[in-house]
């Protein structure tokens, strides 16, 4: 009995720590992982490594087309199994799917309950691939738990974001326009024509090797200014405030409007000569160094901004212009673009372990790791259950983690799937709170510093989501999931060549003098035009308004 109790007693201990029974005693299972979001190609190593093999056996190896190389792709799909779990853009995944290299999980998802919490969102994405209820291929990314019209981060994905402490220096101005900012960048400039340790520093510095990405013609450091106004580039169109369509190269439009922007900077002096032969890692040391006086991604300002610099005021952050409106996509509750799915040679025992651990994936305590970090190195817990900061700075700094969590750097082991099923800005039910730490009551408290207290006073809003709020200046796009069609031949061929050109005079106008803007601009719409751009923008039209239709839809229907 003494025995049968302590069976038992080992049998729970080992349930509630998520480990089953059967992981125990199964041998090590080396899954490759397809994964068109992976940065690291290779074995998942360190402390996030050692969450997944103590709980499933299971050890990852990342197969990352971004590192390897899109051959990796064409080789592998050319032999019909991508690898076990498939992580690929919605685009892809539907080529995938008709290829035969994408297995129906119908028979194993339902059973899935954590991630079944999102079915709503599951059931959008496959019935828009033309399937009838219960029949399941893909799992989207990032779902999140609110609804498609709500936006509940305190920042967006882009806006204009000064140095607190720069911007303070030059009289803390009221920007009418592009100009108005061109006015501040060029003070700022002035009296910051370098860092601390004497290195030239810029307003702006660019980088080309982004260009054409995310299904988006165009330079990138042009492409994403353009949601400033509203606007938002779909393929080779922008779409418009009122929901219509124009060409990419349209005068009155946003990417000419911020192409002379990027002009009249350069004619000022403030645009990073090195601009245009530079990388994005490039660009990232210089924003760590701080040789970047404006930044436009919210992301990005993690580079500079610590804790140290917004506790002394020489962090980045918010600063609107008066005739902006912004453009920002709502909550992802039906998910982003990238999706979930297993491939089509998966059979047998392997089959029930990668449910089993996508399942463990999209539960609480796999968002804990993957959103908040570690229990005792990246935070505590209050008296009530709530997350406490403690080393909030472990990813930038890449601190040391202790052995028994894995050792190694902490950024050098976290979650190299870089993608998850569920959304950082989830309600996690262990908490009542966000599992991303900046929605937690206690980093807010932490970190209201003088800085933040003093742009709150000027501006008179919590935070730079509630100030566009307040003034009407946030033009939040409904999250739907729709399943596009994908270029035929002839338009992928005009695509590639369409962009090039794009790609290429963009920088040529950046760089060229004031007076020569529109004669080159003109030049590069006849060449535009010359490869067929006409055709290219009319099946972009098309087939990005049933995003638009759904968008409407979406947004009505919450209304109602």
């Amino acid at each position: 009995m003494k025995r049968f109790l302590a069976f038992l007693l080992a049998l729970v201990m080992v349930l509630s720590m998520g480990i089953s029974v059967a992981s125990a005693e199964q041998e090590v299972l080396v899954l490759d992982v397809y994964d068109d979001a992976a940065n690291n190609h290779g074995m998942q190593t360190g402390w996030f490594g050692q969450v997944v093999k103590e709980r499933f056996n299971i050890e990852l190896n990342i197969i990352a087309p971004q590192v390897a190389g899109d051959a990796v792709y064409q080789t592998r799909a050319a032999d019909g199994n991508l690898g076990d779990i498939i992580i690929l853009d919605k685009t892809r995944f539907q080529d995938c799917l008709a290829a035969g290299l994408i297995k129906d999980i119908s028979d194993k998802l339902p059973a899935c309950e954590n991630i079944m919490a999102y079915k709503t969102q599951i059931d959008s994405l496959n019935q828009g691939l033309g399937y009838g209820e219960g029949v399941y291929y893909g799992i989207p990314s990032e779902m999140t738990d609110t609804s498609p019209v709500t936006l509940t981060d305190d920042v967006i994905y882009s806006s204009p974001m000064l140095r607190w402490d720069q911007y303070t220096a030059v009289g803390r101005p009221e920007m009418a326009d592009l100009d108005g900012l061109l006015d501040t960048l060029a003070k700022i400039h002035e009296q910051f024509p370098a860092n601390e340790n004497g290195d030239p520093a810029y307003p702006l510095s660019l980088w080309a090797d982004w260009d054409g990405n995310d299904n988006m013609i165009g330079i990138a450091n042009v492409v994403q200014l353009t949601t400033w106004y509203g606007e938002k580039i779909k393929g080779s169109a922008i779409l418009r405030p009122d929901n219509t369509f124009v060409e990419i190269y349209d005068k009155g439009a946003s990417y000419y409007k911020l192409a002379r922007f990027l002009n009249k900077a350069n004619q000022m002096g403030l645009v990073d000569p090195e601009s245009g032969e530079q990388d994005w890692n490039a660009v990232c040391a210089k924003m760590s160094n701080g040789q970047v006086n404006l930044m436009w991604y919210s992301w990005s300002t993690g580079f500079w901004n610590s804790q140290e610099r917004l506790d002394n005021g020489t962090a980045f952050t918010f600063i609107p212009v008066k005739d902006q409106t912004y453009y920002a996509d709502a909550d992802a509750f039906f998910g982003t673009t990238r999706v979930f799915s297993v491939g089509s040679k998966v059979e047998g025992e392997k089959y029930d372990r990668i449910m089993e651990f996508l399942d463990w994936y999209a539960s609480p305590e796999a968002l804990e790791f993957q959103h908040s970090g570690i229990e005792g190195l990246n935070y505590t817990k209050d008296e009530n259950g709530k997350f406490v900061p403690y080393k909030d700075n472990a990813l930038m700094d890449n601190l040391p983690v202790p052995e028994e969590f894995g050792g190694g750097g902490y950024q050098d082991g976290n979650n190299a799937i870089n993608q998850w099923i569920a959304n950082a800005l989830n309600t996690n039910p262990n908490t009542g709170e966000g599992y991303a730490m900046k929605f937690w009551a206690a980093y807010k408290a932490k970190n209201m510093t003088q800085m933040k207290q003093e742009w709150m006073d000027h501006f008179q809003a919590a935070d730079s989501v509630d100030y566009m709020k307040k003034n009407n200046v946030l033009l939040a796009s409904p999250n739907v999931s729709v399943a596009l069609q994908t270029d035929t031949n002839d338009i992928g061929l005009i695509r590639v060549d369409v962009n090039k050109v794009l790609c290429e005079y963009t920088w040529q106008l950046i760089f060229c003098a004031e007076e020569d803007f529109d004669a080159l601009w003109d030049t590069m719409v006849e060449e535009m035009d010359g490869f067929g751009y006409k055709d290219l923008y009319a099946f972009d039209c098309a087939n990005y308004q049933a995003e638009v239709d759904a968008k409407v839809a979406a947004a009505s229907a919450v209304a109602e």
